[in-house]
């Protein structure tokens, strides 16, 4: 059970930072992307998005799939997306998973 907390406990600092949150957010929103589609929506960076998507990666929030020489990002599950949902007052059925 303890190890059960420190994972959630994981998923919600890396949701914490307002940058982390932005990209799952818009992951729901509109699904699957690479960093160069990041890049274009937001404004920000190529190595600031993928420090991100590391962080995010490693706390389990989201998944990466290759595809030749790109990389397709997603949200992991339902639970995150549960938890973006509440944030934002949204309903998760909405999201792209």
């Amino acid at each position: 059970m303890e190890s059960e907390y420190k994972k959630r406990s994981e998923l919600l600092k890396a949701l914490s930072h307002p940058v982390r949150l932005r990209i799952v957010h818009g992951l729901l929103k509109t699904g699957c992307h690479n960093v160069s589609c990041m890049e274009e929506k937001t404004g920000m960076s190529q190595s600031c998005i993928s420090q991100h998507l590391q962080k995010l990666r490693m706390a389990g929030a989201v998944t990466a799939q290759r595809t030749g020489n790109e990389v397709y990002y997603s949200v992991s599950s339902p639970v995150v997306a549960g938890v973006v949902a509440a944030l934002f007052e949204e309903e998760a059925s909405n999201y792209v998973l």
